[in-house]
């Protein structure tokens, strides 16, 4: 299949033959879904902390005699079912949220996240994109000349310090190197600008 590219005006220049691959792939409802969890999963770090039987301020006094209350057996009030004992099975730093997710996995629900953003017109490439100043005011007058205002993902092959500096101060702009693009920045914005050189990138590493 081919992609549109437009020049840095925003006029169409040329079209750009893809990997049917990466770019027509059968849109994987499940797949993406998987993916895009597992990514944020392995994202996760352990930041809770509860307390267990042991760990719990408590007396090891025996609250009642063993019979003849008429109340239920009890020997500690760090019992786990008493209000203010500890946890049966606590939260620790330790925990590990990690997902395992296949390689062939991984790069299959990129290509159709890709192939849906094709499909949808989100994805747009770009022959080339610089700035001569790292100035916030020039970027943004750019991608307003390539007609996209909204939340933008952008992607180049290689992070560009001006772009990169340029972008800091745009709530709603993300710039990234190809080799540092993942599932839910994918998902997550409504348009994506792509560099030509980027797509190579995408083809090199995932098709």
């Amino acid at each position: 299949m081919e992609l549109k590219v437009i020049n840095e005006q925003g006029q169409e220049a040329a079209s750009l033959p893809v990997s049917d691959t990466l770019f027509a792939r059968d849109y994987n409802e499940a797949l993406i879904h998987q993916v895009v969890v597992a990514y944020q999963a392995n994202a996760r770090a352990g930041s809770r902390k509860q307390k267990n039987r042991s760990e719990v301020a408590h007396t090891t006094h025996k609250p009642w005699k063993q019979k003849g209350t008429g109340r239920a057996r009890a020997g500690m009030s760090s019992s786990t079912i008493w209000r203010g004992g500890g946890r049966a099975f606590p939260n620790t730093p330790e925990e590990n949220f990690s997902q395992k997710v296949n390689r062939k996995m991984y790069r299959a629900g990129l290509a159709a996240i890709l192939s849906e953003l094709v499909r949808q017109e989100r994805l747009v490439v770009v022959e080339s994109l610089s700035l001569d100043a790292p100035k916030t005011r020039l970027f943004a007058q750019k991608l307003k000349g390539l007609g996209l205002e909204d939340r933008i993902l952008v992607i180049t092959e290689q992070l560009d310090e001006n772009l990169y500096l340029s972008s800091r101060n745009l709530p709603n702009v993300l710039v990234l190197e190809a080799k540092e693009t993942d599932p839910v920045s994918l998902v997550r914005f409504p348009r994506v600008l792509v560099t030509r050189a980027a797509v190579a990138k995408f083809e090199e590493q995932w098709a």
